[in-house]
């Protein structure tokens, strides 16, 4: 179609005005003119942040809004885009969900239980994966679920709680129990949490979570908290595992393991490095520190290719069955306290509180922060040495009742 010119200005004589209107105003405005110099100012896109809603009593064909939420997790991670949280309410909801969706490092996806273990994953009728949460996507936090496989109805039994290929992920406050404790004790193995480095994922923190109930047993191939490459563990509560509590290998290294409790497994903590997928070992610059590890077959141990930057410092390490330490030739530990935790309640079957008790040797006995320099440069702390502050070890602080 022709281009119509305006009809009170026929032919070209009308241009030359409007064109030199449109420079002088454009140049007047704000975020759109030249720098001195000729470069051109940009103007940054704004971030949109989205919100998607789940429930039970949703369906897949609504908008996902708050008033009309979808049904299905396996929906929402279709929609769920850079800059997406996905609130999910309590209830029941099958598992065997896989999330391929990218956030970045400004707009994270976020996947969160609106009630802490409130939304429940339990294994779907003819389930066809063998995890209950498969994630390959970057920059994705998984938050505050409960991972459920004791009632298997029929299809492929879940070897892995959640799963996650991707990179800069964090699994974050969930509960997860019961995954493959009635499965044949073959060496493909799985975990409560699996860390993986099969995809190139890096760079994830683990961080708050319950892991019990893990594997067939005495099966050693069945972890609670397994990692295959840099990491953060901190604070996780893991006990009643057939394999490792927590559990590095592959192409593990610069791994923080932190503050966590773990109890009532085949090992406590095992830090190593072999049959690497892509990097050639060995684990080192991993800190294993401020942990409870109590009560199982095996206590701290390192194998495989380990390098001579690790640290083992200020653990709780007492009472495992076949020794508490086996570290590489030459390596030591320091701080560590042997003697028994004194949690509130403790058993080896049932819920334990694994709180600590007045009198626990575990109070104020942990490795506190770096505080040098604490207020950064210009402040009034700036480059002075700082009381330190008294940590406990093990997952959770003593609290006065």
């Amino acid at each position: 179609m022709p281009r119509t010119l305006p009809p009170s200005r026929p032919g070209l004589p009308w241009l030359l005005p409007w064109l030199l209107s449109l420079l002088l105003f454009g140049a007047s405005l704000p975020g759109c003119g030249l720098r001195d110099g000729g470069g051109e100012n940009l103007v940054a896109p704004e971030l949109v942040r989205t919100h998607l809603y789940v429930a039970p009593g949703g369906s897949d064909s609504s908008p996902g809004t708050r008033a009309e939420p979808f049904r299905t997790l396996g929906r929402a991670a279709q929609v769920a885009s850079a800059g997406t949280t996905v609130h999910v309410a309590p209830g029941s909801y099958s598992g065997g969900v896989r999330t391929t969706a990218h956030g970045t490092a400004e707009a994270r996806i976020v996947f969160q239980s609106t009630e802490r273990w409130g939304a429940r994953i339990v294994p779907p009728l003819d389930a066809r994966q063998n995890a209950a949460w498969d994630n390959r996507g970057d920059h994705v936090d998984i938050i505050g679920f409960e991972i459920d496989g004791s009632q298997y109805q029929s299809g492929m039994k879940w070897l892995n709680g959640i799963y996650n290929g991707g990179s800069h992920n964090g699994v974050l406050h969930n509960r997860i129990h019961h995954i493959g404790t009635d499965v044949p004790c073959e060496n493909k193995g799985g975990s409560g949490i699996g860390i993986d480095s099969y995809y190139k994922g890096v760079d994830a923190e683990v961080t708050g979570n319950q892991v019990y109930d893990i594997g067939p047993p005495g099966c050693r191939y069945m972890h609670g908290i397994y990692v295959n490459t840099n990491a953060t563990v901190r604070n996780n509560i893991v006990y009643r595992v057939s394999g490792a509590a927590i559990h590095l290998w592959r192409d593990a290294s610069h791994v923080t393991v932190q503050g966590n409790t773990v109890a009532n497994s085949g090992t406590g903590i095992v830090v190593g490095a072999g049959e690497y997928f892509h990097s050639k070992g060995p684990n080192d610059h991993t800190h294993v520190s401020n942990n409870i590890v109590f009560d199982n077959g095996h206590g701290i141990l390192e194998r495989g290719a380990t390098g001579p930057n690790n640290s083992f410092r200020h653990n709780l390490v007492v009472q495992n069955v076949h020794g508490d330490w086996k570290l590489a030739d030459g390596r030591h530990h320091s701080g560590t306290v042997s003697a028994a935790p004194l949690f509130v309640d403790y058993s080896r079957d049932g819920n334990p509180d694994f709180h600590l008790r007045r009198g626990s040797p575990a109070i104020g006995q942990g490795l506190a922060p770096e505080t040098v320099g604490a207020g950064g440069a210009g402040s009034a702390t700036a480059g002075l040495q700082l009381a330190p502050r008294k940590t406990d070890i093990g997952a959770l602080p003593f609290a006065e009742p």
